[in-house]
């Protein structure tokens, strides 16, 4: 499955019975991606930043803990519904292709586990409007590590139960390379774990749109899903997704400062 068909599978709607899990159970992101992101635009307390795509806020709440004030962009009303506050945050109702921002008027765009559901040409033309000169735009993916034993095996039950949905090639940086907006892709990548018990393993995967959360199928992806707990957990009674933090930086062009 490419990005070319992802954004036509109704990404504005499909995590509407998800947000709850979603704002639970859904991992964060390492500290070290975060600093490379801000590296460089000075001052945090004085840069705007548009979080697009924020989903319950996870990667909105990061930024905004280093003092950036945050527009966070959510078309999905149930997610900005359960996102936990922040004095730093502010959600609005909007998209990549359309995020009512005003032009030229951001000083970072992000898009955490989020490019992927865009529209790739309008969103960069939409970056490229609402982006200062020379201004930064990050696109940010957790991805699974399978070199990891138990990673690998809940890896494989979610590809098997979802008709392999998860197998998705984002494409970002061809299409960041390919456009004439922004200037070099820089791809960083971060080792990061999220710990999990039994109710937030079970948790995480229905936080994901392709899993099923009702019939006969969801039920034995969930006793599948507790034999691998049981298999996988440590004496703390936790079990550990590993993954890598790919971190996508470019730079908008001064010349496309007024797209």
């Amino acid at each position: 499955m490419t990005q070319d068909r992802l954004y036509q599978m109704n990404p504005q709607g499909r995590f509407r019975d998800r947000a709850e899990d979603y704002a639970k159970y859904r991992p964060s992101y390492p500290t070290a991606a975060i600093d490379c992101i801000l590296e460089g635009l000075g001052t945090l307390s004085q840069l705007i930043a548009a979080d697009i795509g924020a989903g319950t806020g996870i990667s909105s709440r990061l930024l905004g803990y280093r003092g950036v004030k945050v527009i966070a962009i959510e078309p999905n009303a149930a997610m900005r519904q359960v996102a936990e506050a922040h004095p730093l945050v502010e959600f609005r109702d909007g998209n990549a292709e359309h995020t009512k921002l005003e032009d030229n008027s951001v000083d970072l765009v992000t898009c955490f586990q989020s490019f992927h559901w865009f529209n790739p040409e309008p969103t960069l033309r939409e970056f490229a409007r609402i982006l200062k000169s020379e201004s930064k735009l990050a696109a940010i993916w957790n991805n699974r590590d399978r070199t990891d034993e138990f990673t690998r095996e809940y890896s494989h039950l979610t590809q098997t139960v979802s008709n392999n949905q998860s197998e998705m090639r984002y494409g970002t940086e061809r299409f960041l390379r390919q456009t004439s907006l922004f200037s070099g892709v820089n791809l960083l990548v971060f080792p990061y774990q999220q710990a999990l018990d039994r109710r937030g393993l079970v948790g995480r995967a229905m936080s994901t749109s392709y899993i099923p959360k009702t019939g006969k199928l969801s039920e034995e992806f969930t006793r599948k899903l507790n034999e691998l707990y049981d298999k996988h957990c440590d004496k703390k009674g936790l079990v550990y997704l590993k993954y890598n933090t790919n971190v996508y930086l470019t730079s908008l062009l001064l010349s496309t400062n007024h797209v």
